[in-house]
């Protein structure tokens, strides 16, 4: 598996688009009717639809779990910023009244 984290939305993207242009590309050069290659593109049309509504779901999904993540290391290191900022006023208020004018 590759390590980029867009491939695997790529991919899915990619194979759905092959899949719906073959699926078409088939009809189109079928033997049949055009009632009925108009009847099987728009089903075709209905599935690849709802199988892009799920992929649109699980991305959707994917990218609010990565948004809460980077929310709470946001918050995590603000703290820590926080954390150090008061630390170094203690030592410096410390110093200060260690050696007062």
């Amino acid at each position: 598996m590759s390590e980029r984290k867009g491939s695997s939305l790529e991919t899915f993207f990619t194979f759905l688009l092959g899949t719906v242009t073959g699926f078409a590309l088939g009809i189109l050069f079928a033997p049949a009717s055009g009632q009925e290659t108009r009847k099987k593109l728009k089903e075709e049309m209905v599935k690849s639809s709802e199988k892009a509504k799920e992929g649109y779901g699980k991305i959707t999904k994917e990218a609010e779990k990565g948004i809460k993540v980077v929310r709470e290391k946001t918050q995590e290191g603000i703290g820590a910023i926080k954390d150090f900022l008061d630390k170094k006023k203690e030592d410096i208020s410390k110093k200060t009244k260690d050696y007062p004018e």
